[in-house]
């Protein structure tokens, strides 16, 4: 194996003199070294050193050769003590295999956040489902359809900023815990709501809204805690893949629900859900990693020793109530994702709210159908979602800077669905339409190892409430999108326009992010 000494290291040499030069004309930093008096020798070891591969430190036995792989003409035979690395420095610097990734904590928190998710958004696309035989029985247009569907939006639109302030103080695990409470009591009290005026559904939708705007940025809070950075990837994917199939459960098991408890079965149902998943949530993780109770020491180590270098970075924001919104707004990068957010809200409520409409109008299908042509797409975001972290993960692990990787994925995550929403215009038949939407909306995922991780890497201080501000303005985004087109489609008589327009502005948002965005820490102290 092959090692190098870094800023971490903490290896016992004899004297200083005997690494100064190790790499030839490539400085070593030495200044944390240790050099105390060794041990008897007792055996000879061979070390191979070479630059790249951090470790916490090492101790060797005997008289020792040291390589450097790659270089072999710089070779020196150094005196070290005690023979093995310990427990710890495996823990700190060895990465977990699968199976132990698999099973451990943290993977269990991301799942519950995953979980949490899936409930957000069945609750949420159920009224998409619902909508269809409440018009019908009621004689609203599409139009006012758009509003009715708008109002969870209007709720949406208050909360982001608030509760991601909130979580930058408390933390993801208890207003999480909030939030999915106050959603679910909403969405079992729906059929109340509706049977008793138009405006008691609104407000039922509304507040929906109102509470889940705090669950994307619990989950980057949550994320930010548990998972070191090379792995950030796959936890958000992860995540997402939960948030995508809500939709697929949503969407394809409303009308099952309906068919068998009537209009409003899917409401008490979901709102049920949420209730137990709240319990166990509360009983079963915890904020951070190191107040959990059930971690294993080497999974505790390992979490910490990867997050140290941004240890100060990242710790919770309790100095003051009033985030700089001023500084934060002042850097390009920030806009970058507010863009990225803002297109993504458009694209994702614009084809959630309007896509059973969609084919049950040009196609002609019926409820059930159309629900499933609409659900076959997010079961497909849910699975590329995951591959776009694992790949997003290892080009930053094979050395791709964190920047080009995230312009990638976005790049991706935009310039995909463009295209595919030009061909979902074309087709003639349910299937092939699904076919393109199934493109657009997988490719989509993408994005999510773009704009969204890139929250935590430029203001890992600031994350909570710079999603906020980002959900704030997707929100403003979707709702002039899932209104406008409901208006669009009166005046033109035709969904296609809408979909083009989606497509181009897809484009022009993509062409934003690779330009300002970044994938470095900004300094929002800085006044120039």
């Amino acid at each position: 194996m092959c090692y190098s000494l870094s800023l971490q290291s903490s290896i016992d040499f004899r004297n200083r003199s005997s690494i100064k030069k190790i790499h030839g004309d490539r400085a070593i930093l030495i200044s944390n070294l240790k050099f105390p008096a060794l041990a008897k020798r007792d055996r000879r070891r061979k070390l191979l050193l070479c630059r790249g591969r951090g470790v916490g430190s090492l101790r060797f036995c005997g008289d020792t050769a040291v390589d450097l792989c790659g270089l072999p003409r710089h070779r020196l035979r150094v005196d070290c003590s005690d023979a093995r690395r310990t427990p710890q420095d495996t823990a700190a610097s060895e990465q977990p295999s699968f199976s132990e990734f698999i099973t451990s904590e943290r993977v269990k928190v991301v799942a519950m956040l995953a979980l949490a998710l899936a409930l957000c958004n069945a609750d949420r696309v159920v009224m998409s489902v619902a909508i269809v035989p409440l018009s019908l029985s009621r004689g609203w247009s599409k139009s006012f359809s758009g509003i009715v569907q708008s109002s969870f939006l209007w709720g949406y639109l208050i909360s982001p900023i608030a509760g991601g302030t909130l979580v930058d103080r408390y933390g993801g695990k208890v207003i999480m815990a909030w939030g999915v409470a106050l959603w679910s009591l909403a969405t079992f009290l729906t059929p109340w709501a509706a049977d008793t005026s138009l405006w008691a559904l609104l407000a039922a939708r509304a507040m929906v809204g109102v509470a889940e705007g705090v669950a994307l940025p619990c989950m980057n809070n949550m994320v930010a805690r548990w998972f070191p950075p090379t792995e950030r990837s796959r936890a958000v994917g992860i995540a997402m893949a939960g948030f995508q199939l809500g939709n697929v459960v949503g969407l394809m098991l409303s009308p099952i629900l309906m068919s068998q408890g009537g209009i409003y079965g899917p409401f008490v149902i979901f709102g049920l859900s949420g209730f137990l998943w709240m319990l166990v949530w509360l009983s079963a993780t915890s904020s951070t990693p190191d107040r959990h109770p059930q971690i294993t020491k080497f999974e505790l180590e390992y979490i910490m020793h990867k997050q140290q270098t941004s240890t100060k970075e990242n710790k919770r924001n309790t100095t003051g109530v009033i985030p700089p919104f001023r500084r934060l707004l002042s850097k390009m990068p920030t806009w970058a994702v507010i863009v990225g957010n803002a297109m993504h809200s458009w694209g994702f409520f614009v084809l959630l709210s309007w896509m059973p409409i969609y084919f049950n109008s040009v196609y002609h299908v019926n409820l059930k159908q159309a629900a499933w042509f609409s659900a076959v797409p997010w079961s497909m975001m849910a699975f590329t979602g995951y591959i776009a972290g694992f790949w997003s993960d290892l080009l930053i692990r094979r050395g791709t800077s964190i920047t080009l990787t995230r312009k990638i994925m976005q790049s991706i995550g935009f310039i995909g669905p463009g295209i595919a929403l030009i061909g979902l215009t074309t087709a003639k038949r349910p299937l092939i339409a699904s076919a393109w939407l199934s493109l657009a909306v997988g490719l989509k995922s993408f994005s999510h190892l773009g704009f969204l991780i890139n929250l935590q890497e430029i203001a890992p201080e600031y994350s909570g409430v710079l999603h906020g501000m980002c959900l704030t303005a997707g929100t403003l985004a979707a709702i002039v999108g899932t209104v406008g087109a409901g208006f669009f489609v009166e005046l033109l008589g035709s969904f296609q326009g809408f979909i083009l327009l989606t497509a181009i502005l897809y484009l022009l948002s993509a062409l934003f992010y690779n330009i300002y965005s970044t994938g470095e820490r900004v300094n929002f102290d800085a006044t120039g």
